[in-house]
C-alpha cells in the first residue's frame, strides 16, 4: 500500500468523522447552553440564586449522567448492527434500554424524598438552601422524560442519524430560554421563582424534547425498516444483563468525572456564594468547550462500531487518529481564545466585578484544562466503540479520585504544600487527575486495538 493511499484513506476517514460529529456538536453545545442560560439568566436575578443553581446543578448531574451513560452502552451496539447489516436486531436492543432507563427514572423520583435531607446536610444559609432544593427537585421530576430521550437519541445516533439530535436540541434551547425568563421573574401570571425557576424550565423542556424524539422515530421513513414500535417485545434478562454490562462502566466512568466536580461545587459553598459563583463560571465555560472534542469522541464511537460491524478492524486506527487529531487541533484553538478574553468571557455571566476577577483568573486553568480532556475523551470514546468498558472504569477512579481529589483538596482546602489556594487548587487538581486519565486511556486503545486485530487476522 502506497503512503498516498494511506493518506488518502486517513484524510477520508476524518471526512467522516467530522460529518458525523458537527450535529453532534451543535446538539451538545445547545445542551450546555442550556445550563450556561440557566447560570447566566440566575446570576444576573441575583448572586444567591446563581449559587443555588449551581450547586443545584451540581447534585443533579451525577444522577442524570448515570442514566445517560448506561444508554451510551446502546449505539456501539446499534452502529454494530448497522455496520453488519442486520436490521432485525435493532427493535429488541432499544426496546430493552428503554425498559433499563424506565426503571431507573422510578428510582430517580423516588430521590425527590430525600431533596430536604440531602440540602440540609451542606454548610448554608437558609436561603440558599431552600432555593437550591427547589431547584433540585423541579429537574429530578423530569427523570423519566430524560430517559426516554436519552434512549431514543442513542438508537439514531448508533445508526449514524445525527441530525435530528441536532435540530431537537437546539429546540430545546429555544424552548429554554424564554421559559427560564418567565419563571425567574414571574411573567405572564407566573410566580416569581428566581432560581428555582430555572429547574422548573428545564424539567418542561426535557419533556419537550423526549417527546419530540419519539415523534421523530415513529414518523421517519428512514427508520421503518427497524419496526421499533410494530410490537412490544418481552423483558430478557440476558439482553438486559448484556446492556447493563456494558453501559454500567460507561455510567461510573462518567459519574467519576462529573461527581468529582459536584462534590467540590459543595466543598466550595462554605466558602461563600462569590467563589461558589466563579467556580460554576469556569466550569461552565470549559463543559461548553469540552462539547467539541466530546462530539468528535461520540462520532468516533459510533465509526468505530460501524466498521467493526463490517469486519474492517484494522481501518478502525485510522479513525482514532483521525480524531485524536480533529480533536487536539480544535483545542488549541478553544484554549487560545480562553487565555486571550478570559476577563470578557467572565463578564457575560455576571456583572459584579469580584465574581468576574475570580472567574477570569479560575478559566487560566480551565484553558489548561482542554488538553489532557479532549485525549481522554477521545480515548474513552474509542474503548467504548470496542465494546471495552471495564478499564475505563477502573481508570478513572484511578485518576480522578486517587490522584486528581486528593491533590484538589491539598491544595485547594489545606495548607500542607502551599497557603490554601481555594477553587484554583481544586482545577489544579482536575489537571492533574485528567492528565492521569488521559495517558491511561490512550496506553489502553493501543492494546485493544492490538487485540482486536490480531483477533480479527486468526478468524480470517
Amino acid at each position: 500500500m502506497t503512503t498516498a493511499v494511506i493518506d488518502n484513506s486517513f484524510f477520508k476517514e476524518f471526512k467522516v468523522l467530522a460529518s458525523l460529529a458537527w450535529p453532534l456538536l451543535i446538539a451538545q453545545v445547545t445542551q450546555t447552553l442550556m445550563g450556561v442560560s440557566d447560570t447566566i439568566m440566575a446570576g444576573r436575578y441575583n448572586s444567591v440564586d446563581m449559587a443555588a443553581v449551581a450547586i443545584g446543578f451540581g447534585m443533579s448531574l451525577p444522577v442524570l449522567i448515570f442514566m445517560q451513560g448506561i444508554t451510551l452502552g446502546l449505539s456501539p451496539i446499534i452502529s454494530r448492527y448497522d455496520g453488519a447489516k442486520n436490521t432485525a436486531d435493532v427493535a429488541n436492543a432499544v426496546q430493552q434500554m428503554l425498559y433499563i432507563s424506565l426503571g431507573m427514572s422510578v428510582f430517580v423520583l423516588l430521590l425527590l424524598l430525600a431533596i430536604p435531607g440531602a440540602v440540609g446536610a451542606i454548610d448554608m444559609t437558609p436561603e440558599l438552601a431552600q432555593k437550591t432544593g427547589d431547584y433540585l427537585f423541579y429537574v429530578l421530576l423530569s427523570a423519566p422524560a430524560f430517559g426516554i430521550y436519552q434512549t431514543l437519541r442513542n438508537y439514531c445516533e448508533g445508526l449514524s442519524i445525527t441530525v435530528p439530535t441536532m435540530m431537537i436540541m437546539a429546540t430545546g434551547l429555544l424552548v429554554n430560554i424564554p421559559v427560564n425568563y418567565i419563571f425567574i421573574n414571574g411573567l405572564f401570571g407566573m410566580p416569581e421563582m428566581g432560581g428555582a425557576g430555572c429547574g422548573l424550565a428545564t424539567m418542561l423542556v426535557f419533556y419537550t424534547m423526549a417527546l419530540a424524539t419519539f415523534a421523530y422515530t415513529f414518523y421517519a421513513t428512514k427508520l421503518k425498516k427497524y419496526k421499533l414500535y410494530e410490537r412490544f417485545l418481552p423483558i430478557s434478562k440476558p439482553d438486559i444483563d448484556y446492556m447493563l454490562r456494558l453501559g454500567l462502566p460507561i455510567a461510573f466512568t462518567l459519574l467519576f468525572e462529573v461527581a468529582l466536580f459536584a462534590v467540590v461545587a459543595v466543598m466550595l459553598a462554605p466558602l461563600g456564594a462569590l467563589t461558589v459563583a466563579a467556580h460554576q463560571i469556569a466550569l461552565n465555560v470549559s463543559s461548553l468547550i469540552f462539547m467539541l472534542p466530546l462530539s468528535i469522541g461520540l462520532a468516533l464511537a459510533i465509526r468505530i462500531g460501524f466498521l467493526i460491524g463490517e469486519g474492517r478492524h484494522n481501518h478502525t486506527k485510522k479513525a482514532y487518529w483521525a480524531a485524536m487529531l480533529l480533536a487536539v487541533s480544535m483545542v488549541v484553538f478553544t484554549a487560545s481564545t480562553i487565555l486571550l478574553f478570559n476577563d470578557q468571557i467572565a463578564s457575560i455571566y455576571s456583572g459584579e466585578k469580584a465574581v468576574i476577577t475570580a472567574a477570569a483568573s479560575l478559566l487560566i486553568l480551565a484553558a489548561l484544562f482542554q488538553f489532557s480532556d479532549a485525549i481522554q475523551v477521545v480515548s474513552a470514546n474509542a474503548l467504548r466503540g470496542y465494546k471495552d468498558t471495564k478499564a475505563m472504569l477502573i481508570i478513572s477512579f484511578i485518576s480522578y479520585w486517587l490522584v486528581g481529589f486528593p491533590v484538589g483538596v491539598m491544595l485547594g482546602l489545606t495548607d500542607m504544600l502551599v497557603p490554601r489556594m481555594a477553587a484554583a487548587g481544586f482545577w489544579i487538581g482536575f489537571i492533574t487527575g485528567l492528565s492521569v486519565a488521559a495517558v491511561l486511556l490512550f496506553m489502553r486503545v493501543k492494546v485493544i486495538q492490538k487485540r482486536i486485530i490480531d483477533d480479527s487476522l486468526v478468524r480470517t
